[in-house]
This record gives C-alpha cells, sequence and structure tokens, in this order.
C-alpha cells in the first residue's frame, strides 16, 4: 500500500477540541542520516559546507517527509548513491541549543559499498567526503554524534536498534 492509500484507510483527522490548538503545539526537527562503510568497516563521513564538523550523509526532513524518506533523498542530493536504506539503528533526541530547536535524529543503516560506486558530492553542501574509523573521526566531530554513532555500530552488530537522549543510551 502507498502513503496516499494509508491515509485514506485511516480516515477523516479527529477535529480540534479546542481550535487553534495544532497550531500553537510544540514542533520538532527531524533528521535522517545514513550509516555507510566501506569493505574495510569504515564509515562515509562528509565534511559540509555550512559547518566545521564532520557528519554522515542525511539532512532535514522536509514538511511531510519521513525521517527514512529524508535520509535517502538527502544522501542522493549530497553524495550522488541512489541507496535502498535499511533498517534503524538509532533513535537519538537532541536537545535544543542556541537558535536550533530540539529535534530527533535518526540513524538509517545504509548498507556496505562496493567500492564501484561513484561519489558526486554537491558542492555546495558537501566540501568532501572521506571513509574513516570512528575513533578516526571523533576529533572532528561533536561529541554528542560520537556517542550516536557508537549505539548505532552497536546495533549493528546486535541487530536490536537503539533509543538514546543526546547520543546517550536510555
Amino acid at each position: 500500500m502507498s502513503r496516499h492509500d494509508d491515509l485514506i484507510a485511516d480516515g477523516e483527522p479527529e477535529e480540534e477540541f479546542q481550535p487553534g490548538i495544532a497550531e500553537i503545539l510544540p514542533r520538532k526537527r527531524v533528521s535522517g542520516g545514513a550509516l555507510i562503510r566501506d569493505r574495510d568497516g569504515r564509515i562515509l563521513f562528509i565534511e559540509p559546507t555550512y559547518k566545521p564538523l564532520l557528519d554522515i550523509p542525511g539532512g532535514i526532513a522536509e514538511p511531510d517527509e519521513s525521517p527514512y524518506d529524508a535520509c535517502q533523498r538527502e544522501v542522493l542530493e549530497e553524495v550522488g548513491l541512489d541507496l535502498t536504506i535499511g533498517p534503524m539503528l538509532v533513535a537519538d533526541w537532541d536537545p535544543a541549543r542556541g537558535v536550533w530547536h530540539d529535534a530527533l535524529a535518526f540513524v538509517f543503516d545504509g548498507g556496505v559499498l562496493t567500492g564501484d560506486e561513484h561519489l558526486v558530492l554537491q558542492p555546495t553542501e558537501v566540501r568532501k567526503a572521506v571513509f574513516l574509523t570512528l575513533d578516526e573521526a571523533a576529533p572532528q566531530m561533536r561529541p554528542s554524534m560520537h556517542r550516536r554513532l557508537t549505539l548505532a555500530l552497536h546495533a549493528l552488530e546486535t541487530g536490536i536498534p537503539q533509543y538514546s537522549d543526546f547520543g546517550r543510551r536510555r
């Protein structure tokens, strides 16, 4: 079934008990990133043009876009890989900081590349892409991202998805 079919099957949304309440409820940012590895187990990291730290391919979901769909779209846009994204590894709550509202960050299994793939970087968003171990990348990322990716690697090993708050398992 398609998402459209699922929406039809669910029927009309309920009316607001208190008119206008939906507009004043909090909203969260939501993102989806892919843990993509090479045959040696190293992780594909990107260096975005808009921040000085390493990240994994992925990004913020657009309105009415799922984190999974955002992940798949952003991987294609950022590094030119049209991958079938695998299961969720981590759902991580990221607290509000500075001008940024709190967010939910999902990490999905991006799979293992064969080495035949050709990365095509989007120059407006990605300065470079590199395969590194998590330890090699650690000095170039936020501690919370290191914790999140540590949990993602653990989920790959165990087959058990992880939930975390700011990269700390709950």
